[in-house]
């Protein structure tokens, strides 16, 4: 396959992306100067020298010089240990933080379960990372409330299902609730794409039961 055709298909895989879009990115970088295009190749290969995934809560973070396995929100002593909010990829953490309302802590997991995936699909998502996460949290007694925060389409709702069937038995207890974001957010919508007043009320208004 030539490279210009390997570029448009390499595209293609970004999210939201299809092959006009694709190839409107790829024709795009044809007409760049050449110093541009050679720093946007510099840029992705030191993607792997300068980006980290949080151990905590798997979201991507660029280091600041000091070696670091956790990102700054989960270094954070001060956030509510007892909530911690399930949502599909890191641009959602930057559209909730916005709103200022929510203080506890995030799990990113990778994606979600599409109603119209094949069996095993789920094994592409961080599903025993984010079990491991909430026993490791109920152990020490501070978990609380696990909220999912996923898009008001067919796949959040599923991946939602499939999450609650996942943590069945580490929350089945009067003590740890699972709740799903409230009204504010409209059917179809991405959390990422949300105002912050928008997430401020479905924060506010979430739901969820024991």
């Amino acid at each position: 396959m030539p490279p210009l055709d390997k570029l448009i298909a390499h595209f293609e895989k970004f999210p939201g992306v299809g092959l006009r879009q694709a190839k409107r990115f790829a024709f795009h970088i044809l007409t760049l100067p050449p110093g541009e295009t050679d720093e946007l190749a510099r840029l992705i290969i030191s993607l792997a020298e300068s980006v980290t995934e949080c151990q905590n809560c798997h979201r991507f973070f660029s280091e600041s010089g000091v070696h670091q396995t956790l990102c700054k929100t989960c270094r954070d002593e001060n956030r509510d240990t007892s909530k911690l909010l399930v949502i599909a990829r890191d641009s959602d953490i930057d559209a909730i933080e916005r709103s200022r309302i929510y203080d506890g802590y995030y799990f990113v997991l990778g994606g979600t379960v599409s109603l119209l995936s094949s069996p095993g699909t789920e094994q592409k998502i961080r599903a025993g990372a984010l079990r491991a996460r909430v026993e490791k949290a109920i152990a020490s007694d501070t978990l609380k409330e696990v909220i999912l925060g996923f898009a008001i389409n067919p796949d959040g709702e599923n991946t939602s299902r499939f999450i609650e069937s996942l943590l069945k038995e580490q929350v089945a207890s009067d003590t740890i609730t699972i709740s799903y974001l409230g009204r504010g957010l409209s059917t179809g919508s991405e959390l990422e794409y949300a105002d912050p007043e928008t997430i401020k009320s479905a924060l506010t208004n979430r739901t969820g039961h024991h």
